[in-house]
């Protein structure tokens, strides 16, 4: 059991490791999509996921999901506004990317647990510790800072920020597993956008047809970019500890940052630097207080699991998933992806950047059932 528990970690390391590589390099892959215009991408992106995402749910015959999710309708509701929301998220970020602003939109994801906590205190009317004050402080200073230095209000960043916080915050009502929710989002974006995309095509507009084949293949492969590190992330999600998560989750905004200033060769004067800076003491206070609590918790229910696991010798251990065939752990992470919803549950939407607020969100909370009621930003893992 030690052998396949440590190999169960390794494969959740690995996956995760490639998810959020994945996220943190995708600012490489949309300028090769030009001279597509940011909506052209975003409209192929839409619909080349659902066929990607249909034909996954295909092969592992989840199904049963879309029937309970037609017959209630506030759920399908709520999917709406997810994918109206997350539309928004998309097209500023692939527009950002292209237009020069690499890192402004690796911000949004930086400071993206931060507006997390923000709206659970004025929408959820949730409680924060002392340090989660600290960071949102330090945060609305950066910001400050941030606006003085660009000389306007980091919008870009803004934008993303609290639109995948609102899309988080309405994926966790729908409570629909990352691949079933993307499947159900884009569903809903497939006719806009393919309409969009016919109406391109008469005009004139339309690059998939004119610009050869592999421009063609290259849009088509946006449903593979925007899935693939979704089932990654799903494979890892079951097998390592939220709080690895919650760290592996700063890689996607770090690469973007370094890849907006070493490869695209972005101007950082002192006064975007001093923002930054704040930023990333404020993820620090809040990473650091997610983690005190993730051990005290874990002290906290210590007797209570080992009295449980004693009592039911045969039971398996949250971490150690042993019922997951697949060594890549790609059809294990799409058929149990379910099981760590509250963490994928934005992890969909990500348009590029990492699950920050998702992650964020859920880092400080172990996944052992009767787990304290969280405080503000700390959501606890819940199955369906």
């Amino acid at each position: 059991m030690a052998g396949t528990s440590k190999s169960e970690g390794r494969t959740g390391l690995l996956n995760g490791l490639a998810a959020y590589g994945m996220w943190g390099l995708v600012p490489l892959f949309w300028p090769l999509l030009k001279p597509a215009g940011a909506t052209e991408i975003l409209a192929h992106r839409m619909v080349w996921s659902l066929a990607f995402v249909a034909v996954a749910l295909l092969v592992v015959r989840r199904w049963a999901w879309a029937g309970e999710l037609l017959r209630q309708p506030r759920r399908l509701g709520l999917v709406v506004i997810a994918a109206a929301v997350i539309t928004v998220n998309w097209g500023v970020y692939i527009w950002a990317v292209n237009s020069g602003h690499v890192v402004e939109a690796s911000l949004g994801y930086f400071i993206n647990p931060l507006v997390t906590i923000a709206m659970g205190v004025l929408i959820l009317k949730e409680r924060l510790r002392p340090a989660q004050w600290a960071a949102v402080g330090v945060g609305f200073s950066a910001v400050l800072v941030l606006t003085i230095g660009y000389g306007r209000p980091p919008w870009i960043s803004l934008t993303l920020a609290f639109s995948f916080a609102t899309y988080g915050l309405v994926k966790k009502k729908v409570n629909l597993g990352g691949v079933e929710s993307l499947a159900a989002e884009t569903a809903v974006q497939f006719l806009p956008a393919l309409g969009y995309l016919l109406w391109l095509s008469a005009h004139g507009g339309l690059t998939f047809a004119t610009e050869g084949v592999g421009h063609a293949a290259l849009l088509a492969s946006t449903g593979l970019v925007t899935a693939l590190p979704l089932v990654c992330f799903g494979a890892a999600a079951i097998r390592v500890p939220l709080s690895t998560l919650g760290l592996l989750q700063y890689l996607a905004p770090v690469f973007q940052f370094l890849l907006g200033v070493l490869y695209f060769g972005e101007a950082m004067p002192p006064e975007r630097w001093a923002g930054f800076a704040l930023v990333w003491l404020a993820l620090v206070l809040l990473t650091g207080d997610a983690l005190r609590t993730s051990r005290r918790a874990a002290r906290a229910l210590g007797p209570a699991v080992t009295g449980s696991r004693a009592a039911a010798p045969g039971a398996t251990d949250l971490a150690d998933p042993a019922g997951v065939t697949d060594p890549a752990g790609v059809t294990g992470a799409v058929g149990t992806v379910r099981e760590a919803e509250s963490v994928a549950s934005g992890v969909s939407g990500v348009p590029g950047g990492a699950a920050v607020g998702a992650v964020a969100a859920v880092s400080s909370v172990p996944s052992v059932p009767g787990a304290p009621v969280p405080e503000a930003g700390v959501s606890p893992l819940t199955k369906p």
